[in-house]
């Protein structure tokens, strides 16, 4: 954003950056000064350390910088996530950063912001991707646990985000057993709990026997899935927790018995109705299936661009 002279969600260490969420491919460490919100930071700090140059900034606080005027509000993404709105010379552009329309017990519901230009994702931005109902997968997953309680249901969700989110919906639909998790995730639920967000009882994993995690949930990275480490589980249905569960073969190829459609990201009918909304002059999409979206835009009169972003795609979504 040249008149701010700042960079958002930069790919490499720079002087001044606007991060829009905690995830990797978006927070990077090594910047000189940073403005987000402050779970955001916090969650940089917890991944990379101290952030010196950290600028906290409050949903819908206005800051000028330079000639512009910038406030962060809500994406619905993950805990502290944010598009970022930006307004000079009477032109308002909002960068989404990534985000989705459906509530999440985690983190404040994405807020509509009518703008010129709307700078998108398009993770799942093919018609194809429409995800389920998120309490309906949660159910199959309940519904799976209890057919067999000398297993454990193992489900692989994304460490930061997906993680505490199925944990939060399993509490929502009335699970209020123990819920055992991989070691990785630890500090993200201590930091999530921090920030108010109520996970119930979580037991390590390392501290249990087989015996012990016999009929429970349990979560892990998506890597360690298949790791050595799930060796010790009691014969465990493999679930993973993703928008990619909608290919078939990406759960054949993940070794996944209970793929579960549960994204962070907006699907095709989100991505559509959310440009609907907002109604902007011209869209630039970021990342993702940016040819369909592009066409879909065009299609209803809208400018569109692709800015053909690498780097900002999580395959465990």
């Amino acid at each position: 954003m040249r008149p701010a002279d700042a960079w958002i969600d930069p790919s490499e260490p720079k002087d001044r950056a606007w991060v829009t969420h905690g995830h990797a491919d978006h927070a990077r460490g090594g910047h000189n000064k940073v403005l987000a919100t402050p779970e955001t930071l916090a969650i940089m700090e917890c991944r990379y350390g101290p952030q010196p140059g950290g600028q906290g900034i409050a949903y819908d606080e206005m800051l000028r910088v330079g000639d512009v005027d910038v406030r962060f509000v809500p994406a619905g993404h993950v805990l502290g996530s944010a598009q970022i709105v930006m307004e000079h010379k009477g032109e308002r552009i909002v960068v989404s950063g990534d985000y989705k329309r459906r509530p999440d017990p985690t983190c404040p519901c994405f807020v509509p912001v009518p703008c010129d230009i709307f700078v998108t994702e398009a993770t799942f931005g093919l018609p194809v991707f429409r995800h389920p109902e998120t309490g309906s997968e949660i159910d199959r997953l309940l519904h799976r646990l209890h057919a067999d309680p000398m297993r454990c249901v193992l489900v692989g969700a994304y460490a930061l985000g997906k993680a505490q989110r199925i944990i939060t919906e399993l509490r929502a639909r009335g699970h209020e057993e123990p819920i055992y998790f991989h070691g990785a995730i630890e500090r993200l639920n201590q930091l999530y709990e921090s920030f108010g967000v109520s996970l119930g009882e979580l037991r390590h994993t390392g501290s249990a026997t087989k015996q012990e995690m016999a009929g429970h949930v349990v979560i892990a990275p998506p890597g360690a899935l298949n790791d050595r480490w799930s060796r010790r589980l009691p014969d465990p249905v493999t679930a993973m927790a993703s928008g990619w569960m909608r290919v078939r073969q990406r759960a054949r190829q993940r070794n996944v018995e209970l793929p579960l459609i549960i994204s962070d990201h907006a699907d095709w009918d989100e991505l559509t109705m959310t440009i609907r909304e907002l109604a902007p002059s011209e869209v630039w999409i970021t990342h993702g299936r940016e040819e369909a979206l592009k066409h879909w835009c065009m299609t209803h009169q809208i400018k569109a661009r692709e800015l053909n972003l690498v780097g900002y795609e999580d395959e465990d979504d």
